[in-house]
């Protein structure tokens, strides 16, 4: 059993995952029933250099740099707060019914083969003694899904942060990560817009009648998420159906916006102005990504936050196109 005050730390384990290679040497097993149970490897590390990242008693970020094996630590304690930011303002999991991780900057999608579609419900019909069973045929797409690249660089000095508190420093860093995880959504929105169905409204203002045909269209998917622009959230928020005691006693409570249709309420900037768009999450849409945050962990330690870039790489691609449907407003002719 290795003990995890001797571990070498180097660079080199950031050719993978770096808790992953942690682990791998220091097995968070072996320390069940003991003081360090329920710690990774990456947080005995910390225990065994005496870093404090959070709470008032957090420590400056020069003590990261006390020696070459604690610099090590120091790109994968960015990533975390990085990856906890995006966490935090993830609304991915009401959109993304799976995740695919791939090694390459662009991936072929699983797809129906339409002739194999007898009808948009999908019916199974019965089958007679001695007929042929319907094929239901999957292929690769007809096209790739290009993963884009989003990020940031830290432009900084460590003269400018040694003797900051890595409390404030994992503020900023999670901010890095909400706004990557707001992008992503976006990214996913737009996806989710190009050819989807339209359902036009009867009038210009969204109502009640609007939604219960979007859940209708669905049919048989289900609806449960509605994205709208954030300017008009308050006009499906004052829907009375919506005002009402039991409709609105959730986010009241919790501050969740959940719609009578039993629909959660997001909001996107990439929703045109007065259009709804409703979708059956499990069926939509698949991410795929290229590993977590991505960090240059060797500027990070050798150069000390000098120009280092946070970026990730993703991209979305429709699963069931019809589970989707865009209610638009009323146009003249």
């Amino acid at each position: 059993m290795a003990n995890y005050e001797t571990i070498r730390l180097e660079k080199g384990m950031y050719a993978g995952d770096f808790t992953t290679m942690l682990e791998k040497m220091d097995a968070s097993e072996n320390y069940r029933e003991t003081a360090l149970e329920g710690l990774d490897a990456f947080e005995r590390q910390l225990k065994r250099f005496d870093i404090h990242v959070s709470g008032a008693q957090s420590d400056r970020i020069e003590k990261f740099f006390q020696s070459s094996d604690s610099a090590v630590l120091f790109p994968e304690y960015i990533a975390r707060a990085v990856k906890q930011g995006m966490k935090d303002a993830n609304m991915l999991d009401s959109v993304v019914a799976t995740t695919t991780q791939v090694d390459a900057p662009d991936y072929r999608p699983l797809a129906v083969d339409p002739a194999s579609i007898i009808d948009e419900q999908q019916v199974f019909p019965i089958i007679g003694e001695g007929e042929q069973i319907p094929a239901y045929t999957l292929k690769n797409g007809d096209s790739l899904v290009a993963l884009q690249k989003r990020g940031r660089i830290i432009n900084t000095t460590y003269e400018s942060l040694r003797f900051h508190r890595l409390d404030l420093f994992t503020v900023f860093l999670k901010q890095i990560g909400a706004q990557l995880a707001r992008e992503q959504f976006n990214d996913a929105v737009e996806m989710l817009l190009d050819d989807a169905e339209e359902i036009e409204q009867a009038t210009n203002n969204i109502n009640y009648t609007d939604l219960l045909e979007l859940w209708t269209a669905l049919q048989p998917f289900n609806l449960n998420t509605l994205i709208v622009n954030p300017a008009h959230m308050t006009k499906v928020m004052n829907l009375a159906q919506f005002r009402d005691s039991a409709g609105g006693c959730d986010f009241h409570a919790t501050g969740k916006l959940i719609h009578p249709l039993g629909a959660t309420l997001l909001p996107a900037c990439a929703m045109p102005d007065n259009q709804v768009l409703g979708l059956d999450k499990n069926s939509a849409l698949e991410m795929i990504t290229a590993g977590d945050v991505l960090l240059e962990s060797s500027k990070l330690i050798d150069r000390q936050l000098d120009c280092a870039a946070i970026t990730c790489l993703a991209g979305f691609s429709r699963i069931f196109p019809e589970a989707r449907k865009l209610v638009k407003p009323f146009v003249s002719e």
